[in-house]
């Protein structure tokens, strides 16, 4: 079991020998994976200290000096690859493909900001007198605070560390607390890459005590956070109060629309990988499938039967398709959405059961689970499970998909599946969803593209991802020179 304190002020806090916090692998939870000391609302004060004290140093460099140690730090964590992998899938229990696949993200994402770091900055604009020099320049906020979710625990860290650092400000980061080594692992790779002491600091804790402080704290200009709309909430009202920047993700209940024209075998690729990769526990995750009426006996049948032949158990252990929960809360919550689902008068077409035979019964397991005669009206189709539980709804054509697929108070991504390149084009207008998905999975982004939600996935102001990402953590300063004197 590894051990880990809390980064502050470009030292490692907190004594070694407590353990305020274990995690335990949720595929085998004889096994701990690693142990942590949490901080708490002094040692969060320390962390605002210490990235306040290192800001001017650190904005003072330029925006490329900057992009090289996030370059550098890109080199470290593909040389760790493997190592990081395996522990991401101890931790969080995704598939061990699919922990790669999330560590190389991290890998490409401070590599793309790195190279990016030479193009931050302003522009020059054309004056209307003579003699005049008019242009802008792009500055750093100041102290900025990252809240980040289990369920990409190095993926989402990185690709709100790397925007918020190459412009220039100094973070603290608090990780969720059932996954948060590899935050960790990132300020190691940052603290080796030459990052200098204090301009990232990251804390483990309670969300109640240091997420409240990093959100009421003057000293951040800005907080970005992914999670839960409940909590986005709270902390966005927080930070409204004071008129500090904020970014809040905070999940959806993501539609995939198979049209009666579509390949079938496509669309239930598609949903399978989409709904119960990575044991659904993705914001953007396939979690309703709506079906026009001539094809949906069909393709409930073909759906059902590969949701069957899925291979369930330990991401560590070769051919397993889908791992477990990531704790026994969200286990239970999925069972429970499964009752909620029966009572309500759905139709379990498969799944739906805890898995706990042999080694599975040490881990937080269920059957990935298909539910049809799903209506719109049901909690299964409105309200976000966060895991392998997929509702399908019939509809009778084309218009009705659309009003099925907005009719919730959601919209993060959304996907279609079918030939009609007529159909495709009115549905990306008309979809109310920021990710827009044709013939492809409602998972998986673009790391230079921009991501984010509307409606109440997201507060809809900047995007995350892509070279837009730099705006939230910047501000422009306009410039106005008069050189004729």
């Amino acid at each position: 079991m590894q051990t880990y304190q809390n980064f502050v002020g470009g030292e490692w806090v907190g004594d070694p020998a407590r353990t305020d916090l274990q995690t335990r692998n949720p595929a085998d939870v004889r096994e701990p994976v690693a142990g942590y000391v949490l901080a708490d609302a002094a040692l969060t004060r320390q962390a605002l200290a210490a990235a306040q004290a290192a800001l001017p140093t650190w904005a003072g460099m330029t925006s490329v000096s900057r992009g090289r140690i996030l370059s550098q730090a890109s080199q470290i964590l593909d040389a760790r690859k493997a190592a990081l992998a395996e522990l991401l899938t101890r931790e969080e229990g995704k598939t061990l493909a699919e922990s790669t696949g999330e560590v190389q993200r991290a890998v490409d994402i401070f590599r793309f900001f790195g190279g990016l770091s030479y193009t931050v900055g302003g522009q020059t604009l054309p004056h209307d007198l003579p003699g005049n020099l008019l242009y802008t320049l792009r500055q750093p906020l100041g102290v900025v605070a990252l809240i980040t979710p289990w369920n990409f625990p190095v993926a989402i860290p990185a690709w709100k560390l790397a925007p918020a650092l190459v412009a220039g400000n100094t973070v603290v980061l608090k990780p969720a607390t059932p996954a948060p080594a590899m935050a960790l692992e990132l300020a190691k790779a940052l603290a080796e890459a030459g990052l200098p002491k204090g301009v990232l600091n990251v804390l483990v804790g309670a969300g109640g005590e240091v997420g409240r402080i990093l959100a009421e704290d003057r000293r951040v200009a800005a907080l970005s956070f992914t999670g839960s709309h409940a909590v986005g909430r709270q902390v966005h009202q927080v930070l409204a109060q004071r008129m500090a920047r904020s970014q809040m993700e905070m999940g959806g209940k993501n539609p995939t629309i198979v049209l009666a024209d579509a390949d079938l075998d496509l669309a239930v690729n598609l949903v399978i990988r989409a709904g119960f990769g990575l044991t659904g526990q993705a914001c953007t995750a396939t979690s309703r499938v709506i079906v026009e009426r001539p094809v949906a006996e069909e393709f409930a049948a073909r759906l059902v039967a590969r949701a069957r032949a899925l291979t369930v158990g330990n991401g560590l252990k070769p051919g397993v398709q889908m791992g477990p929960a990531v704790n026994e809360s969200q286990l239970r919550t999925d069972l429970d959405y499964v009752q909620i689902a029966r009572d309500e008068g759905a139709r379990l077409l498969c799944g739906g059961r805890r898995l706990d035979d042999g080694d599975l019964a040490h881990g937080w397991f269920m059957e990935p689970t298909v539910f049809g005669d799903v209506t719109p009206g049901m909690r299964l189709a409105r309200e976000e499970v966060f895991g392998p539980v997929l509702a399908v709804l019939t509809v009778g054509d084309f218009e009705e998909a659309i009003a099925v697929a907005n009719g919730v108070d959601v919209g993060l991504s959304a996907a279609l599946v079918t030939r009609d390149l007529k159909r495709a084009m009115q549905y990306a207008e008309r979809i109310e969803a920021g990710v827009v998905k044709v013939n492809q999975i409602s998972t998986g982004l673009a790391l230079q593209a921009p991501f984010g939600g509307v409606k109440q996935s997201s507060t809809d102001s900047f995007k995350e991802q892509g070279a837009g990402a730099i705006e939230f953590y910047s501000r422009l300063k306009t410039v106005y020179l008069d050189w004729t004197g």
